[in-house]
């Protein structure tokens, strides 16, 4: 018999989390839970959902926390891109790490730039030699008739840089994501998770609120 999907659930009895335990600011919060994340040995604890919107309609993916620096949160990807669009559109975007095997979710909002050219650069020159000829390749989001497309610009791109240096294509490199709100949510049982809200204020101080699940 076919499971009913209203059916599917799971019980969260693991882990607990408590206001008065949690660090005063939340960057550093989410470094102790990334660090546990790492040490669990999840599946890429840094993939994250990225959410936009052009102001009318939203759109999420999953991509790669590449680095926390600054008290900022930095990824890279296509500036062509349809996410890429969205966030000059509107730099309002939203941060979703989830990690089941430790019950836990981390939620952030804030403000998205681009990084600088030579942040880009560093990181680009650290890539795979794949990877860096993959960003020249595809013409991310727009649509192609056939993967023969990808495959035949592929054959392109190597020969041109074969026994080169890749550059960075100029359509291609980091944003940073600058904090304004950090959820922390642990699963408990009945469905009575504990959640803590960090919000920053116009002194740049963290505030710290529990939330109802």
């Amino acid at each position: 018999m076919k499971q009913s999907i209203a059916d599917i659930r799971k019980e969260y009895t693991a882990l607990s989390l408590s206001a008065s335990e949690v660090d005063p600011n939340p960057v550093s919060q989410f470094l102790s839970w990334f660090d546990m994340a790492l040490k669990a040995e999840i599946m890429e604890p840094n993939a994250m959902t990225l959410s936009t919107t052009d102001g009318n309609k939203p759109a999420s993916r999953i991509v790669l926390l590449k680095g926390v620096e600054n008290e900022e949160f930095v990824f890279y990807t296509n500036y062509k891109s349809s996410k890429g669009f969205q966030m000059d559109q509107n730099p309002n975007v939203s941060l979703n790490f989830f990690w089941p095997e430790l019950e836990r979710q981390v939620r952030i909002d804030g403000m998205v730039q681009k990084v600088d050219v030579a942040t880009s650069d560093d990181y680009f020159n650290s890539r795979p030699r794949g990877s860096q000829i993959g960003a020249w390749v595809s013409p991310q989001s727009e649509v192609i008739d056939t993967r023969e497309v990808l495959d035949s610009r592929l054959k392109e791109v190597e020969l041109k840089f074969q026994d080169k240096v890749v550059e960075r294509p100029s359509h291609w490199g980091g944003y940073r994501v600058k904090p304004n709100m950090i959820e922390f949510w642990q699963g408990r049982p009945s469905r009575l998770h504990d959640r803590i809200r960090y919000t920053i204020s116009d002194s740049r101080n963290w505030k710290i609120d529990r939330l109802a699940p």
